[in-house]
């Protein structure tokens, strides 16, 4: 099972405009093929049909806690993209065509579908697939995917950072970079468990380091690179014999923390009336109030 919380994994600034484009390239971070849809889904179903989960438990407790942690990615992502919609249209009557500026957008679908909000696809307007889920059932073989999949996920999270100077989206990918970086490591050192192998030794990958990224600096201060959640109070807590020893970039010592990070509030999206949404009139909300009190 999952327990939600309603709240975002960092705090991102609200901002005054978006960018559309900046929108669409962010979608590459959400539903590519090294997207957070892709870890989670990858993750997700490789803790469900995970072999062996008594006997083999600080791996399968690995995989299903970071699991829990890129659902929190997802939102985070999918949160981004519609912050960088702000302001990119404006109310008016239909005829004088308030949604103009969507005929010049990268991603036209994000003016037509969704009002202005997240796709489950990438920065070409592709759908996910499941085709991108990679689950073989041998633990080495799913770990070697997984520390792949991670590293190409940062290599393209640091190549959008470069595309855009947008608060917002350079926010959540510093973010990310440090939180990526964690698995990466993660799953180094689970594999050097499983096979005596150090890949460690290959990191960082691209070869850059987090702190070379303004805003990756602060989560790094944080300490956040040395970080594994168990995102339960209860369970998962042999990712300890995993996530042990020092941090090899920086010296520190890892660290496990039971549950889940503080988190920040979610943003609220304004009403777009110049996209029907949400659609509820002043009238139709005070009748809707009063449905909902009834009885109470």
């Amino acid at each position: 099972m999952f327990k939600r919380i309603n709240k975002l994994a960092i705090e991102l600034p609200i901002p005054a405009h978006g960018d559309m484009n900046a929108a669409a390239a962010v979608q590459e971070l959400l539903g590519g093929k090294f997207g957070e849809m892709s870890t989670l889904n990858n993750y997700m179903f490789q803790s469900f049909n995970f072999r062996g989960k008594k006997k083999l438990k600080p791996f399968y407790d690995l995989v299903a806690s970071i699991t829990a942690e890129e659902f929190g990615h997802v939102e985070l992502v999918t949160n981004a993209i519609n912050l960088l919609s702000v302001g990119n249209t404006f109310p008016g009557d239909p005829d004088i065509a308030p949604l103009q500026n969507g005929k010049d957008a990268r991603n036209t679908y994000h003016f037509i579908a969704t009002a202005q909000t997240a796709l489950p696809g990438d920065s070409m307007g592709r759908a996910w697939t499941g085709d991108n889920v990679f689950n073989s059932g041998n633990l080495v073989l799913d770990l070697i995917h997984n520390f792949f999949l991670e590293v190409g996920a940062r290599t393209h999270k640091m190549r959008v950072y470069e595309m855009t100077d947008h608060p917002v989206a350079r926010e959540m990918i510093g973010y990310l970079l440090v939180r990526g970086g964690t698995h990466i490591l993660a799953y180094a050192k689970a594999i050097e468990m499983a096979t005596g192998t150090d890949l460690t030794k290959m990191l960082p990958v691209p070869n850059i380091s987090n702190s070379k990224f303004d805003h990756a600096k602060k989560f790094e201060a944080q300490g956040l690179s040395n970080v594994l959640f168990t995102w339960s109070e209860k369970d998962y807590r042999d990712i300890n014999k995993i996530w042990k020893g020092t941090n090899p970039e920086n010296g520190q010592p890892l660290e496990v923390r039971i549950g889940t990070p503080e988190g920040a509030p979610i943003p609220d999206l304004d009403d777009l009336p110049e996209e029907f949404a949400p659609g509820i009139t002043k009238d139709d909300y005070e009748l809707i109030m009063k449905r909902l009190m009834k009885d109470l």
